[in-house]
């Protein structure tokens, strides 16, 4: 019971980046998120994806896959409302 409560926790925490990608998107600006923010986390996270590929536990695994993937797209709608548009 406790390994599927932990597998539903691993799956929604990285969900709450959802709104945040929601919220870029509609404003159409990236600019109250901090790009050191978003890069030092991502890099933190890629730096978390061998240990959570390597593990035997599943939980971890799914977490630092579906982490990384989730803030991934944080990081790429960043960067895409960041640079200067014409």
């Amino acid at each position: 019971m406790i390994q599927e409560i932990a597998m539903i926790g691993s799956i929604a925490l990285p969900l709450w980046n959802i709104p945040l990608i929601i919220n870029m998107v509609k404003r159409k600006s990236s600019r109250d998120v901090s790009l050191m923010w978003a890069v030092g986390v991502w890099t933190c996270l890629l730096l978390m994806v061998p240990s959570g590929l390597s593990s035997s536990d599943i939980v971890w695994k799914v977490f630092c896959i579906f982490n990384f993937s989730m803030f991934s797209l944080v990081v790429i709608t960043v960067f895409y409302f960041r640079k200067e548009r014409k």
